[in-house]
């Protein structure tokens, strides 16, 4: 850092608050000069680790020889099962279903049952394939149907939501209909796979580097592997090359081997596995089956609403408690259910445990109300965005401002965002102008769509809404930054380095970044939930308070003037008459024996749940947006382009507009190849057959819209004190994709002359899409 720069003195400072400021890594990221796990230097002696994975997806173990696997030259260790000092068990949710190696049964393909640890990496996954295992194969079931026709076991309790009487209201209503969708997985697909590295220390010591968005987790786990306290595992992250979700449980196995391999061999430990292991041990976004009945009328408006979410979550519990859950918290998606009746199916399958992905259930939940509002529209033929229009959650006082999990909708501007959105995407004239192109084109045809995001922030676990910062300023000005956030490229400690920045109105080359460390705060909670700006920002923000107050009150003794007259100006201190330099003020603070250091602390306010009821306020705000995107499909392939994109989104007052808008941008091409090409496929042996690049396509950026137009909605502040009055992006702006699925299904409407609703499931491939063309010719 170039000191010399605390000396300028000048009218504004480089990155307060609400300005768009580049990412503290971009060059690094560009040039390559990033450091993630495996670009450290290597420890001397490092021992490599490789896993030994199962080819059978449900299957007694009957006999294990790892004797050719244990002679390998360069093998130092072959670890199984009872090898594990403590508890055999990475489960995230405490419910002990999920051991760290398989031991007398394996539930999915590619379920890891022993460990090499070898001189190489090359050795160690050489050694790995040398293993003899017996099997005695059981029945298995890999899908949400077979599992659902083999008794529908589940891995964690459903969870229902309901208001009114939608029985009664069903039975009722003027019209009815009843449907089923499928929403298929997403893989990660990370740039940086997992990866972990563990130093062992003196007495019962062990460093761990993780590619984890949980380093609280991994220190926990890992302690319990190692029977030993908390206190004795640091986790260290500095970086991650992505992370989505992928890495908010699925780092601990990697972790825990390197951990117990570490302290057994008494040498550092690394593990990477390639990425077609990466696919196959570790989880995924859940697919669902949303099976539905809709009660409405001549007009479109939505009177009931009956609806069960199945979800395929795979061998063990994981996440899918939480995520199914939040799938129905966004059932509603924008809309009100006057009468409602939501019921979560979190099945068990054998295959790999699904996890966190971006929306974390949300964007399935959404999907099927967009789905509803879909077949309404075709049923009472009316423009869909009529229908959505209709059936919006109202102003407070309306009458329709209650959830079916009953929080009010306090801070509804959708409507807004929709109607600046449909002005400024010219939407009416472009759809009008696309079904007369329709009308005289045979083969290519044009579809349009503009989609609402509501989405809830906040952890539905509550007592993860809370997080810890560490602020130290040295006597020579500058300042020292540690939270509880991980950074895997989303931009998190720019954003809350620029909230500690503004807070003593200093450059933003003062404040040092530093990696995400256990052991400097504790008890973290995961960088998810899109709360990581909200909560890690609001700590530092409280920790450099505690300081501002200290010096405050230092220089209104010192100088003999009111506390109200001394004002933080851009890397300067006002104090009365006087103004004095940031750092010489500092260092006069430190003579004076002021304490130039603190811990700050958040927990969000006003948030509750309790989940047996089905009723609370499990979330602090929601954040809003739409999308309208324009597509063509060639009805004799089912090939298709994205012709335009517009979108406006609602981040309150950003922090940061630059990276806001790159989040937006990143989250929707995302959810795009969610809901167009990323497809999940198993075999009938239960393997995972699209485990590469090779076999998974995700976008490309010659996938991207033609045209596209991101725009934040400069207007918005949120209504809740967060920091800055800014609103969470890391995921609402994924289901801003969802525009592109209707775009795809009024495009293949075209072929019925819009009589019938597609019914076009996801991910919508190219065959798919063809062979919706083709049903609907039939028509």
């Amino acid at each position: 850092m170039d000191t010399t720069s605390f000396d300028k003195t000048k009218t504004e400072i480089d990155g307060p608050m609400h300005a768009s400021l580049r990412h503290d890594s971009a060059h690094k990221h560009v040039t390559g000069s990033a450091e993630y796990i495996d670009d450290i230097p290597e420890p001397a002696g490092l021992i490599h680790g490789a896993l030994g994975l199962s080819d059978r997806a449900h299957a007694e173990i009957v006999s294990m020889d790892l004797s050719e696997v244990e002679k390998t030259p360069g093998v130092l260790w072959v670890m199984v099962a009872k090898d594990v000092p403590g508890e055999n068990d990475i489960s995230s949710g405490g419910r002990h279903d999920e051991p760290l190696l398989a031991e007398t049964k394996v539930e999915f393909h590619g379920q890891p049952i022993f460990a090499v640890f070898a001189e190489t990496r090359d050795i160690a996954r050489k050694a790995a394939r040398k293993a003899k295992i017996t099997y005695k194969d059981l029945p298995h079931f890999t899908d949400i149907d077979t599992a659902i026709e083999n008794g529908g076991a589940l891995v964690i309790d459903p969870m229902t939501l309901k208001r009114g009487d939608a029985k009664i209201e069903m039975d009722v209503a003027p019209r009815r209909l009843t449907g089923t969708m499928r929403i298929g997985g997403q893989e990660h697909f990370y740039l940086e796979s997992h990866i972990a590295m563990a130093v062992p220390g003196e007495d019962d010591e062990v460093t761990l580097w993780s590619s984890t968005q949980h380093p609280s987790e991994i220190q926990h786990i890992v302690s319990h592997m190692l029977q030993v306290p908390s206190n004795a595992v640091t986790v260290q992250v500095r970086r991650m090359g992505g992370g989505f979700g992928g890495k908010e449980t699925q780092g601990n196995q990697f972790a825990a081997l390197c951990a117990i391999a570490a302290k057994k061999l008494n040498r550092a430990v690394k593990i990477r596995p390639d990425r077609d292991e990466d696919m196959s041990a570790t989880g995924k976004r859940h697919d669902f089956r949303v099976d539905y009945e809709l009660g409405f009328d001549e007009e479109g408006r939505i009177h009931a609403v009956d609806a069960t979410y199945a979800a395929r979550c795979g061998f063990s519990s994981d996440l899918s408690g939480p995520v199914t859950d939040r799938a129905l918290f966004h059932a509603d998606s924008s809309y009100f259910y006057p009468h409602v009746h939501l019921t979560s199916r979190p099945l068990k399958t054998h295959t790999v445990s699904n996890t966190a992905f971006r929306g974390f259930g949300g964007p399935q939940g959404m999907l099927g109300a967009e789905r509803f509002i879909e077949e309404i529209a075709y049923a009472v033929g009316k423009d869909p965005l009529d229908i959505r229009k209709l059936n919006f959650y109202g102003e407070t006082g309306s009458g329709r401002t209650t959830t079916p999990y009953h929080q009010e909708v306090e801070d509804n501007i959708v409507a807004q965002i929709v109607e600046e959105l449909e002005t400024s995407s010219d939407y009416r004239a472009r759809r009008e102008a696309i079904i007369e192109f329709n009308k005289t084109s045979p083969i290519i045809r044009k579809g349009i769509a503009l989609t609402p995001v509501k989405f809830g922030i906040s952890f539905t676990m509550t007592a993860f809404n809370q997080a810890g910062a560490l602020v130290h300023i040295y006597n020579d000005g500058s300042i020292h930054l540690n939270h509880g956030g991980t950074e895997m490229g989303q931009g998190l400690y720019t954003k809350v380095a620029q909230v500690v920045a503004d807070a003593f109105q200093v450059d933003i080359g003062r404040v040092k970044i530093t990696a995400t460390t256990t052991g400097k705060v504790p008890n973290t909670s995961a960088t998810a939930a899109s709360s990581g700006t909200d909560l890690n920002g609001m700590a530092a923000y409280d920790a450099a308070r505690q300081i501002r107050v200290r010096l405050v009150k230092f220089a209104a003794e010192n100088w003999n003037v009111p506390e109200e007259e001394v004002v933080f100006l851009p890397n300067r201190v006002r104090i009365g008459l006087e103004e004095i330099a940031f750092n010489d003020f500092i260092k006069k603070a430190y003579f004076a024996r002021v304490q130039l250091s603190a811990a700050g602390f958040y927990k969000t306010p006003k948030i509750h749940w309790d989940r047996a009821a089905g009723r609370g306020t499990p979330f602090y705000y929601f954040a809003y947006g739409a999308a309208c995107s324009e597509v063509s499909i060639d009805t004799l392939t089912g090939e298709y382009m994205m012709e335009r994109t517009d979108i406006l989104h609602d981040v309150g007052k950003s922090l940061n507009p630059a990276i806001d808008i790159g989040q937006i941008e990143g989250a929707f091409v995302q959810g795009m190849g969610w809901l167009t090409t990323e497809e999940l496929w198993w075999d009938g042996k239960g393997r995972l057959r699209t485990h590469a690049p090779s076999t998974y396509k995700i976008p490309l950026a010659s996938d991207r819209p033609k045209s596209f137009n991101v725009r934040l909605a400069e207007w918005a502040e949120n209504a809740e004190p967060t920091i800055g009055r800014s609103k969470a992006v890391g995921e609402p702006p994924f289901m801003l994709a969802i525009s592109v699925l209707e775009a795809l299904s009024m495009a293949v409407a075209s072929v019925a002359d819009y009589k019938v609703c597609p019914r076009l499931d996801a991910p919508a491939t190219p065959e798919r899409v063809l062979m919706a063309v083709e049903r609907l010719k039939k028509v």
